[in-house]
């Protein structure tokens, strides 16, 4: 299972979501508010991280380093 502390943060404040797994990737996706979130793990060479629209529900991002800590704080401020 990936994105475990992201997961265990939305179970904690009752955020219903779907998580799915493929090729070693998370991703999950949940509404909040009538908007559409998502969070999608991806691999570039060496560089792993995601790409999420939690800052902006319009517009995606992609988050590396440490992205879970940054996508928790992201998700503190709603």
């Amino acid at each position: 299972m990936r994105l475990e502390k992201t997961q265990k943060y939305l179970k904690e404040h009752d955020y219903p979501y779907r998580y799915t797994e493929e090729d070693g990737m998370g991703s999950i996706d949940f509404e909040h508010r009538g908007l559409k979130y998502h969070i999608w793990e991806f691999q570039d060479g060496e560089i792993r991280g995601v790409e999420t629209n939690l800052r902006t529900s319009g517009r995606s991002e992609d988050l590396t380093g440490d992205y879970e800590e940054e996508m928790i704080e992201i998700l503190k401020t709603w």
